[in-house]
């Protein structure tokens, strides 16, 4: 007699998309969203605390700040996010997926708002406050991760989970876009109501006294769309796969079997969002240096501490619209048409190639001169749009699909602490290196990328197709099912509408 719990299975896989599914991407995907303003609006407010908190009055150049100081408001909150990815993958195998959900909008929003209130008289206690609720506010990030993406794929069905699960992540593209408008229109309100103080003879150099809460107010805005989800997604009930198949497979993780099931996948979405994150995060978190370079932004010692501000949230905004939005959409619209693996061959390829040409070429591409600021743009945005359309989104795909249910959490929250890493490495090791925006450097960093890409580009093929599949077959969850049995189930389920 077939069970009960193969039934419902089945009709999940068979289920039509319905009302519930669009929410659950809404509701997953504004956690995606807030993740990636938290983020990355970071970007333009370390150029305005270095200004602010770094100001020396007998300098004849813009303050910025220390090499080290950018380091570590930068990536602590990526520290956090490893941790909480780790943290929280346990927790969504071991207590449910529902369960610990809603802890990680509670973080991101408290430390969201502590984040813009970090206190403190001197530069040394402003920054450390920053950092301590950066590294939280990343720890509640990080838990978003796999709990997203797990609850996602156990919600749909077979014909179209890789479109809901990329759709649920290209919500980070809309949060970069946000992230980058919100600080263009905040600094332009600014501009208009502020005059630079008559403290330095040179009015470039000085900083208006309003921009201390400027930047404040742009972290604070963060925790807005986490509370507007919060009471949404806990009114959301556990996935039927976990109560159906948590105890399936009584081998556990890194044993033997485990390891002869699932241990090349798992070093392979592990290995490739690590080294897609190097490449990914480097590109972000130097684009400031870049936007100079492609002259999308003035000199620093052209403009004032909040004009400098607009300038950098302006490019940034207009790289994410037209290079970043539509690569995550490219992936939800085509992902069960080409497959998750050769999207992330040809993603992985295609920003090997244009990296390649930009490290090559960078000097003539920087050079006034040459009149060639439109092509480095474009080749700068294609980076952009073939990591969104390509490994961006598919190592966050696979790992939600390649294992079993009940450590299915666990391997996600494995596999993005890898990206993570991958991400710590460009902010304390890339950036490092061309912080000076020397142009060599710069030059030797783009052609490091474009192998750091190959290599990815060489490590999926540890992955496999996963579409078309149901996840018990892709993780071999359903053996002993005879096809007599399956097609009992189904029409069992035929007719059955499945509530979840």
């Amino acid at each position: 007699m077939v069970s009960s719990s193969l039934a419902v299975l089945h009709a999940l896989d068979k289920a039509n998309t319905r009302w519930y599914h669009i929410t659950s991407i809404v509701i997953a995907g504004m956690g995606f969203f807030t993740d990636a303003y938290d983020l990355f609006c970071i970007t333009p407010v370390t150029k305005l605390l270095g200004r602010l908190y770094y100001f020396d009055p007998s300098s004849a150049t813009p303050a910025k700040l220390p090499v080290a100081v950018n380091n570590f408001v930068i990536g602590v909150a990526l520290i956090g996010t490893l941790a909480g990815q780790l943290f929280f993958g346990l927790l969504g195998d071991k207590f449910g997926r529902k369960r610990v959900y809603g802890i990680t909008l509670i973080l991101m929003v408290i430390c969201a708002i502590c984040s813009g209130l970090s206190f403190g008289s001197t530069a040394k206690s402003v920054m450390t406050t920053l950092c301590f609720f950066r590294f939280w506010l990343g720890f509640g990030i990080g838990g978003d991760y796999p709990l997203s993406a797990t609850i996602m794929s156990e919600y749909a069905n077979k014909k179209t989970r890789g479109a809901f699960i990329a759709a649920v992540f290209a919500m980070q593209g809309v949060g970069i876009i946000f992230a980058g408008l919100v600080s263009m229109i905040l600094s332009a309100l600014f501009l208009s109501y502020s005059n630079a103080p008559a403290y330095h003879d040179n009015p470039v150099l000085s900083t208006q006294p309003e921009a201390d809460f400027l930047w404040r107010i742009i972290l604070m805005l963060g925790a807005l769309p986490a509370l507007l989800t919060y009471y949404w997604r806990m009114k959301m009930p556990e996935t039927g796969r976990l109560g159906q198949f948590r105890a399936n497979n009584d081998y556990k993780l890194f044993s033997s079997e485990f390891n002869r099931r699932h241990g090349k996948h798992l070093i392979g979405t592990m290995s490739t969002w690590f080294l897609l994150d190097i490449a990914f995060y480097s590109q972000n978190l130097a684009q400031k240096d870049i936007f100079q370079n492609t002259h999308l932004i003035s000199k620093p010692a052209n403009v004032n501490a909040i004009q400098e501000m607009f300038q950098i949230s302006k490019a940034m905004f207009v790289v994410a619209l037209f290079g970043t939005f539509p690569g995550y959409w490219f992936t939800v619209f085509l992902i069960e048409k080409i497959g998750r693996f050769y999207i992330q061959l040809i993603g992985f390829f295609m920003m090997s190639v244009f990296m390649l040409i930009i490290g090559i070429k960078y000097t003539d591409l920087s050079d006034p001169a040459k009149h060639q600021t439109g092509l480095f743009a474009l080749l700068y945005g294609l980076t952009f749009f073939f990591a969104n359309f390509g490994p961006n989104s598919t190592t966050f795909v696979l790992p939600a699909e390649l294992f079993p249910t009940r450590v299915r959490s666990t391997c996600h929250a494995m596999s993005a602490a890898a990206g993570k890493a991958g991400a710590l490495v460009a902010a304390f090791g890339v950036q490092s290196y061309t912080l000076s925006q020397n142009s060599h450097k710069i030059k030797h960093a783009m052609i490091f990328l474009a192998f750091v890409n190959i290599l990815g580009f060489c490590c999926t093929f540890m992955v496999t197709e996963t579409k078309g599949r149901s996840l018990e077959e892709i993780s071999g969850e359903d053996e002993g099912m005879h096809q007599d049995e399956m097609e009992m189930s189904e029409a069992q389920t035929e007719g059955r509408s499945v509530v979840i």
